[in-house]
């Protein structure tokens, strides 16, 4: 019988980092299920794309996927997350599976498509695309909000998941799948996070449509929205006070462990999930999505 490990709980020591934030500088260590998940051939030689996948969800999920046979490229920002992604590479290569990695910013177009061809040429196909990079900024009000701020915030959650969505869809076959991180603030918008909270609800109605347009193609869409995730984004974004209390806001009074979300995107990856979607898939600590 295993035993879970125990899910840290607020409060939370100050940790004030720059964003977009380095795993390695967090307390307690977010847990992306390095001790704790094993695979079943789940995804045996499926081919991934994972973006924000040197930290946070998307290197649990780089984990998971790699743990249940895929090959991977995980795609981040710039070189201040270089030792991240190199040590997600290290544990997608523990687990005996290729590991790719692109950086740069995917706000620029070129770079969007430039990632996609890095995939193609690596694999020679696209079986999963995980569209999971985020940009996000706490604001006291909506004036504080600069106009480069909004754009830069669409540009990133909204604009780069369609053009990369768009890029790979030539390389994808029936069974694919692709799956976009939302978020609980799709429904109960944070009053801090607004253009944040706008985006997510975004991703959310782009992928109920994608799912219509793609199902003739057999290429399926699903959207995950994860409530309060112990992540570096928290405390390279948020104030020390709202990180000291991060995640008592939900029933459980704590945030998820990244490798608490893995398994919900392994699921919609598989083919076990042939009949799933336009789905949002809320893991959020108790707190429903209405």
């Amino acid at each position: 019988m295993s035993i879970e490990p125990q899910a840290p709980k607020p409060p939370f020591k100050p940790q004030p980092q720059e964003a977009p934030g380095k795993s390695s500088s967090m307390e307690p260590q977010p847990d992306y299920g390095e001790e704790s998940y094993r695979g079943s051939g789940r995804l045996t030689d499926k081919k991934a794309v994972i973006t924000g996948g040197d930290s946070g969800i998307g290197r649990a999920v780089a984990l998971a996927f790699a743990r249940e046979g895929a090959d991977v490229l995980i795609a981040y920002l710039s070189a201040a997350e270089d030792e991240d992604a190199h040590e997600t590479r290290r544990l997608v290569e523990a687990a005996g599976r290729r590991c790719l990695t692109f950086r740069g910013d995917l706000t620029e177009a070129q770079n969007c498509r430039n990632l996609i061809l890095k995939a193609v040429e690596g694999f020679g196909r696209i079986d999963i695309l995980v569209n999971n990079a985020a940009h996000q900024s706490t604001f006291g009000s909506i004036e504080e909000i600069s106009d480069e701020e909004w754009d830069r915030t669409f540009a990133t959650n909204v604009t780069a998941m369609f053009r990369l969505t768009k890029a790979a869809l030539p390389h994808m076959q029936s069974g694919g799948s692709i799956i976009n991180t939302s978020s609980v603030n799709l429904d109960a918008p944070s009053p801090s996070l607004p253009a944040y909270a706008a985006t997510k609800a975004a991703i959310q109605n782009f992928t109920g449509g994608l799912a219509q347009i793609l199902a003739e193609r057999g290429i399926r869409a699903n959207a995950v929205a994860p409530g309060p995730v112990w992540t570096p984004l928290i405390p390279a974004t948020m104030p020390k006070e709202k990180v000291e209390h991060f995640g008592e806001q939900v029933p459980m009074k704590r945030p998820a462990q990244p490798r608490e979300l893995a398994p919900v995107y392994v699921m919609l990856a598989s083919d076990e999930a042939s009949y799933v979607s336009g789905a949002t898939i809320a893991v959020t600590g108790g707190k429903p999505i209405i």
